[in-house]
């Protein structure tokens, strides 16, 4: 029996229920170029949107910190907060100074996880921010944007870790940082920097290696909000990597937005592609 992923929520996972029913890969699944290029598209597809938001951001908060505006962004991406500019804003200032005014603003704009994600990620991204030392302005460079990301990581990985800080919230600001250029995210084909784990990615991960794409499992679990664990983190984005290798024109971004796509169980993950069309 071909395998299926259960009550499928978009498109790129009906698609790939039926690429599973035809088979034509390894061990009877689908074949890895249909997966691939399934992946590869709507991966580009997502991938739009965000830069459109991305470059949104930037352009209505002139002369913010540019890691600031690239937490924000994560924050919304990982479905802390709502994407409204009131947000963006109150978010930036609450990273250079603390104040109640702006945790309201910024409380008022929750998702399905309520208020404590927003409060704790932004009160620990401000304490963060005091202790490591970034660039001023984003790394142009792959090379430049790792080195900033062993920084900040080197923090998060101490006794004093921040809470609420797991591997979303201690990778994802330099995935929005790629997004901000557009030109650099092509060329990153490999680790490092890495990019977000998160729940989707794991269950993507997963049914690729049920199905024959992937030769072995992803690491860790499901679960967004446990610790920074690097190797689980560099082991995981070494198989968005290994998905990459022998397609043509696609990065680690388009691999990790396909992928987000396969394994997400969100109600509206539809509706993200419609508003990328």
């Amino acid at each position: 029996m071909a395998f299926s992923i259960p009550n499928p929520t978009n498109n790129v996972q009906r698609e790939f229920n039926k690429y599973c029913e035809l088979g034509g890969g390894v061990r009877g699944g689908p074949a890895r170029g249909r997966v691939q290029e399934l992946l590869r598209s709507y991966g580009k597809r997502l991938n739009g949107l965000a830069h459109e938001e991305t470059k949104k951001a930037f352009s209505e908060n002139p002369g913010a910190n540019p890691w600031h505006v690239c937490f924000a962004v994560g924050m919304v991406w990982g479905h802390f907060a709502q994407l409204t500019p009131e947000f963006i804003a109150a978010s930036i200032r609450l990273m250079e100074n603390w104040n109640d005014a702006d945790l309201k603003v910024a409380k008022a704009y929750p998702l399905e996880k309520g208020t404590d994600p927003i409060e704790h990620s932004l009160r620990g991204a401000h304490v963060l921010f005091q202790k490591v030392v970034l660039p001023e302005r984003l790394p142009d460079t792959l090379v430049g944007i790792a080195r900033a990301q062993d920084r900040w990581l080197g923090r998060i990985l101490g006794p004093d870790r921040p809470y609420f800080f797991g591997g979303w919230n201690s990778t994802a600001m330099f995935m929005v940082a790629l997004f901000a250029q557009p030109e650099l995210a092509k060329t990153h084909l490999s680790p490092p920097p890495v990019l977000p784990p998160g729940g989707p990615i794991f269950k993507g991960l997963q049914y690729l290696y049920q199905v024959g794409i992937l030769a072995r499992p992803p690491s860790g679990s499901e679960l967004d909000n446990e610790g920074a664990e690097p190797g689980v983190i560099y082991e995981n984005n070494a198989l968005l990597s290994e998905v990459l290798k022998g397609y043509p024109d696609w990065s680690m971004i388009d691999v990790h937005s396909g992928i987000y796509l396969l394994g997400t169980k969100h109600p509206h993950a539809d509706s993200w592609l419609e508003r990328a069309v």
